[in-house]
């Protein structure tokens, strides 16, 4: 014990041991595995030969930008919100945001394949009030993606951002204030800039799942919205181990790719809130 108070470092040791045995041993061995026999990389060569595969990895970036805009655009004014209100509103507002969240995404992707079924709730309801004369189709097709994984994934855009504001000192707002300019002018100097790292936070931690997401275009996408996990999912039934591994190893870099790019314009330390 009084080893362990002198060199906190050994509070680690069980962590890296967990990471090494379950994470960073079974990638070397994915990475090892794509590399194909003899290091001829023809795993690679004959996953990305087909149509498919390209295919399925542009619409897999489409879903993953469009999500994380949408996201954004939908989160930025809630948090804002939440920041103004008064704490027992913004208290009912952070429950609605995170019961959601600590519900299993199965659960809420069933959720809403009762909602969006030609007869679902929706349907049923545009239909009795005359809006509609006849269901539409909703379930398994692409709009049902969009508005399942902004469902998932908006809470992992809203607490960054609401982080980020609720760090904001306001004393800089109220010199602001008193030195003449008006809302807008004090939300596009001061806010806007300052919430930026949670802005950025939030699009990271979005886009990045949005590119390895699997159950909710699983269940509620259409035979056309198959994203790169359903298809090394498919690749791993059909026995074919190696363009699986090739696959994945792709979606791990174009993944590394999205953190790199968004170092090179802000230092990841600073929005994951590490101290400088």
């Amino acid at each position: 014990m009084t080893a362990i108070l002198r060199k906190p470092a050994l509070l680690l040791v069980p962590l890296m041991a967990f990471l090494l045995v379950f994470y960073l041993l079974p990638v070397a061995m994915m990475l090892l595995r794509s590399a194909g026999e003899g290091w001829s990389f023809a795993p690679f060569a004959e996953a990305f030969d087909s149509a498919i595969t390209l295919k399925v990895f542009r619409f897999t970036v489409q879903v993953a930008v469009v999500v994380t805009i949408l996201t954004l655009i939908l989160a930025y004014p809630l948090a804002y919100f939440i920041v103004t209100t008064s704490d027992r509103f913004a208290a009912l507002l952070m429950a609605i945001v995170l019961v959601p969240f600590w519900t299993s995404i199965l659960i809420r992707s069933y959720a809403w394949m009762v909602l969006l079924g030609r007869q679902g709730v929706i349907n049923e309801f545009l239909t009795w009030t005359g809006v509609i004369d006849t269901p539409i189709r909703m379930l398994n097709t692409t709009f049902a993606v969009y508005v399942g994984m902004i469902h998932v994934l908006l809470p992992f855009m809203i607490l960054p951002i609401l982080s980020a504001l609720k760090g904001i000192d306001g004393r800089l707002v109220a010199a602001a204030e008193n030195l003449g300019a008006g809302p807008a002018s004090v939300f596009r100097h001061v806010i806007l800039p300052l919430s930026l790292p949670g802005v950025i936070a939030g699009c990271v931690l979005v886009f990045v799942l949005s590119l390895g997401f699997y159950i909710t275009p699983a269940l509620i996408g259409g035979p056309r919205d198959m994203m790169i996990s359903m298809l090394i999912a498919q690749k791993v039934e059909l026995y074919e181990w190696d363009e699986a591994a090739a696959v994945a190893a792709v979606l791990l870099v174009l993944t590394l790719a999205a953190l790199a790019i968004v170092g090179r314009v802000i230092s990841l330390d600073k929005i994951f809130g590490r101290a400088a």
